[in-house]
């Protein structure tokens, strides 16, 4: 189907949120969590709306079931969601099957005042009206609504227990059709790995991933539309380059195990100020001494390094980063301002679109009431202090298309 231009007015919100913090204290972390989001609904009032959650249930699903449960009847029923009347919620809930277990969670909210929007059933290659409200959980795999993948574990050797993948939906809204395709790319297992080479192998596995992704949703089993992708990326800073620039002045010192010879750590330290230490690098220890140069200007200096998507350069566009690095804040509450040192910051969570999506967007940017934009929503509503460690909404992106009535 082809979008046609209408009436400029709908609001369009598209989040995306690796929640997986939110399941290990529940009753502090999901209240704190809820009203920011409730919080930036209410400011941006969008009429459609995806919420896609990456470690949706925390890594012990199992025991966080009841958690789940009361997270979605809250979203659901909740006095801040009433003027959503439909509703579509897609959890991935097959925790014992170890081939297909994702830990994805997709949400997506409808607006009374939004008219006759359509979902697309992928077995029966048709669209259906969206009416109600609709839960569909455990073994999505037969959900015709949907198309899910987890990556095969060749992908990724390294991580026994990977849960990521991705699930696709469809929709229609006055002719015009879209993909909406929650991801959940791997992330970097060693940080001295990622720092032996440049371009680090890690990247080169997430490239591998997303270019299946890509690949799935262009191929000729269905019709080719506009699509946007927006979750957990694990996109990684060059961390060779990033380290070389941020110890420039430094001297490193090479730490061996006693038995093996293997380097188990770096230390970079200042070559005079005596030798203050600058920067601790280990397999899963990223401690930088001034974690500033992420945060000001929005980590501006530090976007030459964010190089992983220059590989779909012709494939994927994003809009214009204007904020700091979504890499999790500190789990502990009272070092909100931190960062967590397992990794470097870097911009993980994105929302990326199709070429074709982001012609839609540029061609009715002129007569659109609020021009689109990005930001990044912190629990203290976007100052950088993050109140509830790792609570937030890592990047929301919304925008008034002129697309629907």
């Amino acid at each position: 189907m082809a979008g046609k231009g209408a009436a400029p007015g709908t609001a369009v919100l598209l989040v995306t949120a690796n929640v997986g913090s939110l399941f290990d204290d529940p009753e502090n972390l999901q209240k704190n969590w809820l009203r920011e989001f409730y919080q930036v609904v209410h400011t941006h009032k969008p009429h459609f709306m995806a919420l896609h959650c990456q470690e949706f249930g925390g890594k012990n699903y199992e025991a966080s079931m009841s958690h789940v449960d009361k997270f979605v009847k809250e979203l659901l029923s909740s006095d801040a969601m009433k003027e959503y009347n439909r509703a579509r919620v897609y959890l991935d809930e097959n925790f014992k099957s170890q081939e297909h277990f994702t830990a994805l969670g997709s949400f997506y909210f409808l607006h009374e005042s939004l008219k006759n929007i359509y979902q697309f059933d992928f077995k029966a290659k048709k669209y259906k009206k969206v009416t109600g409200k609709e839960i569909y959980s455990d073994t999505l795999e037969s959900t015709p609504m949907l198309e899910k993948e987890k990556f095969p574990q060749d992908y990724f050797p390294e991580c026994k227990w990977s849960r990521k993948g991705f699930v696709r939906t469809r929709w229609c809204v006055a002719d015009c059709a879209f993909d909406l395709v929650n991801i959940h790319l791997f992330h970097d297992a060693s940080n001295l790995v990622a720092w032996e080479t440049s371009p680090s192998v890690y990247s080169g596995i997430r490239h591998k991933a997303l270019g299946y992704v890509l690949d799935r949703i262009i191929d000729q089993r269905f019709e080719n539309v506009s699509y946007f992708v927006f979750g957990d990326f694990n996109f990684r800073l060059d961390s060779k380059s990033v380290v070389e620039t941020l110890c420039t002045k430094a001297t490193m010192q090479t730490v061996r195990a006693a038995d093996t010879n293997e380097v188990v750590k770096l230390i970079f330290r200042e070559s005079d100020n005596d030798r203050k230490v600058m920067l601790q690098l280990e397999k899963k220890l990223f401690d930088y001494f001034n974690q500033e140069v992420f945060r000001d200007n929005n980590g501006t200096a530090l976007l030459e390094f964010d190089k992983e998507l220059s590989v779909f350069k012709d494939r994927l566009y994003e809009l214009d980063i204007s904020f700091p690095p979504s890499y999790p804040y500190s789990e502990d509450a009272g070092q909100g301002r931190r960062y967590m040192n397992t990794r470097c910051p870097a911009w993980c969570d994105r929302v990326l679109m199709s070429p074709s999506a982001r012609e839609l967007i540029l061609k009715h940017a002129n007569t659109v009431i609020s021009a689109f934009k990005t930001l990044t929503v912190y629990c203290t509503l976007g100052n950088g202090m993050c109140s509830c460690p790792q609570g937030r909404l890592c990047k929301a992106w919304w925008t008034r298309w002129s697309l629907f009535p």
